[in-house]
């Protein structure tokens, strides 16, 4: 309030104990007292000292008027905990409140009581919460059902020994909807972090929570939602009946609601055997989506960054919805290029004109990280796209007429990836590619030129002479050029030996005495003794077909996505990270094997290892089917899971084990033609050489913390 600016000025502390003394006697209706409290809440808001009037204020704790009761709780929740020799006054008056006629008063007690963790703040507490987790207002037991949560964050054993665990479980069958979606909330939090307590659901507590949805408030819908993920459905129809609830969620204005609800379904999905009723869901899902694009990038960059995962598993939500994600121009940049990489992801044979065409707009523009972002997405199209490969080699070549030094680099490192991808289809455009040449500055690209001389040097009249000029700087360029340079050299050595016979000379001789980087030596060794041992293993090994590439490696693993969808709308789904990754404390969260789990989900089923856990949050509601309830730990033991529901808790995919090293075994030299072009080779080199064989590295992880609640 603006009238209230004036109290936010620096104070002395006498002068405020003097104020404070001078109101006992003269502030019948506490005028004197409400303004002096102002003063003191301002200077610790903006940092000032204030607690050597600890006793003062305590005094005031008597007044029974509301306004001047929350400013002394909230300067007791500021210096309370760091004053544990003059706490015990003010718990008198802190039972005194908890009795208080006025529920207001009730509940700013027990949460001021529950913020303090002092033990013997938490030894007066433990009685008057039990009781206001049974009072007859809700907004008590809604307050109570919180500091449960808190008061196990500073002891757990006084939550197990007090039995405030089955307290919370009694208050899930609540009439008030709020009072469910707090004790959902204390419950998720305090599963999460205990080794004994485990929330799981059965079908009747998971459609009584969905009943309570309509009237809780969005923070209450998303804790209500999220714990949905701790039911596991055992029939296809149990999974169909709460999609088909909670898809009214959809339309909520609420950005966080919506994406949960669509973590939801997206979560019973797995469960569905109906296939209709998965595209009706699917296309329930997408305008939502679109609808979040309206708002400011902030909440466009995280529905991007979801949409993203989505779309990889549920392509069919927004497959006809690409032109959605077309940039504007006062789009942020990394709005901007995360819609650059979901229109690639939506693109098809139907509409790659339209978005080949918006990519070369793109690639027009003045920012220079969206421009090479444009350029590589037009040859990540061709790739995907055979029917689009023409279209797109047409773009870049108009693009190569630009002469601009940043999109001639872009292209030709993306031609040369067109080139692996369509061999032999393509050739015309070298000529080109090669009299852009003097304008190649970065490493990259230089190396993709280099490969495209190499590769295609019986083609290219004047190859030797372009190495030659490539290869002057060998020794300053960096470590990928020189890979490059010397492996296009022994292309053209095998092709041109005649022409190439001084080159190749130089270039090994260079790679093997004259760097110190142990792998640009070890290639040139090895080629050194291949080519130097057996012709046609040379040219069998340098110049063998290469499978061609394809998009396959920019899909994620279908086990590792299924992980990330149970943590859309949180910080995992942004970093498209398991939180266990960056977050020290996080607990793995995968799909939990039942008989309603569809064979493709089983099939790259994760197993989540947890610890052991005690007895499982289960209410006692009546007529619970046996497939219902999962408490027991051989049904924990089963399902290789133990699902603490919050959404920062995702395990990381398992690491994929180690490929198996191909073993090449060298020819031998009577193997070779009676013609050996490279036997004059020997001279090249003084003595022999012998390399250590390589040793696998050990990866390391990192662990990092998050403190939240």
């Amino acid at each position: 309030m603006a009238s209230d600016a004036k109290f936010f000025t620096k104070g002395k502390i006498q002068e405020f104990r003097k104020e404070l003394e001078e109101a006992e006697s003269k502030d019948k209706k506490f005028a004197k007292r409400k303004t002096v409290l102002k003063k003191i809440v301002a200077n610790i808001t903006m940092g000032n000292d204030m607690s050597p009037l600890f006793p003062d204020v305590i005094r005031c704790m008597s007044i029974q008027v509301l306004e001047i009761k929350k400013m002394v709780y909230l300067y007791l929740v500021s210096y309370g905990r760091v004053k544990p020799d003059q706490i015990q006054h003010a718990v008198v008056h802190f039972l005194t409140d908890c009795n208080d006629r006025n529920p207001l008063i009730r509940a700013l007690a027990i949460r001021t009581m529950s913020y303090i963790p002092l033990p013997i703040v938490i030894n007066a507490l433990t009685e008057p919460l039990r009781h206001c987790l049974r009072d007859s207002d809700p907004y008590v037991r809604k307050t109570a059902a919180i500091c449960v949560a808190k008061l196990y964050m500073h002891d757990p054993r006084v939550v197990d020994k007090q039995g405030f665990i089955e307290n919370l479980r009694t208050l899930l069958a609540d009439n008030n909807p709020t009072v469910v979606a707090n004790a959902v909330a204390a419950l998720t939090e305090i599963s999460e972090r205990s080794e004994t307590v485990s929330l799981k659901l059965n079908l009747s507590v998971a459609s009584k929570l969905i009943s309570a949805l309509g009237e809780c408030s969005e923070w209450g819908q998303i804790y209500i939602l999220d714990s949905l993920l701790s039911f596991v459905p055992q029939t296809s129809a149990d999974a169909e009946m709460l999609a088909e609830r909670i898809s009214i969620r959809l339309q909520h204005a609420n950005s966080a609601v919506v994406l949960t609800t669509i973590k939801i379904l997206l979560y019973l999905m797995n469960y569905i055997d109906n296939g209709r009723l998965k595209d009706l869901l699917c296309k329930k899902m997408g305008p939502p989506l679109v609808t979040l694009l309206s708002s400011g990038p902030e909440v466009q960059y995280v529905a991007l960054r979801n949409i993203l995962l989505i779309i990889q598993r549920r392509p069919a939500v927004l497959k006809n919805d690409v032109k959605v994600f077309f940039c504007k121009y006062n789009d942020p940049i990394y709005v901007k290029l995360a819609k650059l990489e979901i229109m690639y992801r939506l693109a098809r044979e139907e509409n790659c004109k339209a978005v080949l065409a918006e990519l070369e707009e793109y690639a027009s523009e003045v920012d220079v990280d969206f421009v090479r972002k444009a350029v590589r997405t037009i040859g990540r199209l061709a790739i995907k796209l055979s029917a689009a490969a023409d279209l797109c080699i047409t773009a870049l070549l108009s693009l190569l007429e630009t002469k601009i030094a940043y999109v001639v680099q872009e292209v030709v490192v993306v031609v040369r990836d067109i080139f692996r991808r369509y061999p032999m289809m393509y050739e015309n455009v070298i000529p080109t590619l090669c009299e852009h040449l003097d304008d190649l500055t970065e490493p990259e690209a230089k190396a993709a030129m280099i490969w495209v001389v190499g590769h295609y040097a019986e083609r290219i009249d004047n190859a030797v002479d372009l190495l030659e000029d490539l290869s002057d700087n060998f020794k300053e360029e960096t470590t990928e050029v020189q890979l490059s340079l010397l492996t296009a050299v022994v292309k053209l050595f095998i092709q041109r030996p005649d022409d190439a016979k001084e080159l190749v000379s130089k270039i090994l001789k260079w790679a093997t005495e004259e760097v110190d980087n142990p792998d640009l030596r070890d290639r040139g060794f090895m080629y050194w003794r291949l080519l130097s041992t057996d012709a046609g293993a040379a040219r069998d090994v340098v110049l063998s077909e290469k499978p061609p590439i394809s998009t396959e490696t920019d899909r994620m693993d279908r086990g590792a996505l299924d992980q990330l969808l149970l943590h859309t709308a949180t910080l995992g789904s942004i970093y498209h990270k398991n939180p266990e990754t960056f977050i020290r404390t996080a607990r793995g969260k995968a799909l939990t094997d039942s008989p309603a789990l569809n064979p493709a989900s089983r099939a790259v089923l994760v197993s989540v290892v947890e610890p052991a856990k005690g007895p499982v949050v289960m209410p006692d509601f009546p007529e619970p089917r046996p497939a219902d309830l999962m408490d027991t730990a051989d049904q924990e033991a089963k399902s290789g899971s133990s699902d603490a529901v919050n959404g920062s808790d995702l395990k990381a995919a398992p690491t994929p084990a180690p490929a198996s090293n191909a073993e090449t075994n060298a020819p031998s030299s009577s193997a070779a033609t009676e013609f050996d072009p490279y036997a004059g080779l020997d001279s090249v080199f003084r003595g022999g050489y012998v390399t250590d064989a390589p040793a696998p590295m050990k990866a390391q992880g990192e662990d990092g913390d998050l403190l939240f609640f």
